[in-house]
């Protein structure tokens, strides 16, 4: 199948690495003109300058609203449009048991992981898809489906991702597709110290018996973005080799 995204213009957020950069990357090749966007300038020269096709930038902080309104204009302004936003940033300030979290770092990881999703999709809304429709993809986590001992309150956060993409797909259809992506362990610097110090072991457990690849969620992304997926929303699809249906020994 030949997904194509021509003459669509996708802005992905947390696009200067990663699972971002990826997403962005594909859906510039499937032909989309693309707005990627990050914190930092010098990450996202970089980013774009090794895309092919057409790909601009913008420096953003995804939990700030002025920052999101700014850049989505910025979309429509230099691209003509907005057809698909990738909600893919994401902040984890902290790792250990939920219980021990700070006030502080759990309305960050809030602000930017959940009110986000929701802030980025609502400018995208008043800018371009209310009148043009479009497609709409959340970056979840298989952490919203799971339990996991060091990144709970992460998790809790993924977890409303998923039922904001549920409840965004009821209220913007038929016009706007939204759905999420859950990814489990994929090999990026922002997972590193989850999968770095012992990936080897690590990947044995995972009936595929291999970590993920942001190329891998790539794809996914590409596909429900196109018109192959056009009769699909408010789903999450996991991307996570098998880890959710692994065999649990005791």
């Amino acid at each position: 199948m030949d997904l194509r995204l021509d003459g669509k213009v996708a802005l992905v957020t947390g696009a200067s690495k990663g699972i971002g950069r990826a997403i962005a990357a594909a859906m510039a090749e499937a032909g989309a003109r693309v707005m990627i966007s990050s914190r930092k300038e010098d990450q996202l020269k970089e980013a774009a300058s090794s895309m092919s096709g057409e790909v601009s930038w913008y420096a953003a902080n995804a939990g700030d609203p002025e920052a999101a309104e700014a850049c989505v204009a910025a979309t429509v302004e230099r691209l003509g449009g907005l057809d698909i936003l990738v909600n893919n940033a994401a902040t984890n300030p902290y790792m250990g048991p939920m219980i021990g979290i700070d006030v502080s770092r759990a309305n960050k990881t809030v602000q930017v992981n959940q009110l986000g999703v929701l802030v980025w999709t609502q400018c995208a809304w008043r800018a371009a898809m209310s009148e043009r429709g479009g497609s709409v993809i959340n970056t979840a986590s298989t952490g919203g489906l799971s339990v996991e001992p060091t990144i709970g309150y992460y998790n809790v956060t993924k977890a409303a991702v998923i039922q904001l993409t549920r409840q965004l797909a009821n209220e913007l259809a038929p016009g706007v597709r939204v759905n999420a992506l859950a990814p489990g362990l994929v090999k990026t610097d922002f997972a590193r110290a989850l999968w770095e110090p012992n990936e080897a072991a690590i990947a044995k457990g995972f009936p595929l018996r291999r970590l993920g690849e942001p190329e891998d969620i790539a794809g996914a992304a590409v596909f429900l973005a196109s018109d192959a997926a056009s009769w699909i929303t408010g789903h999450t699809l996991v991307i996570d080799g098998g880890a959710l249906v692994r065999t649990q020994r005791f």
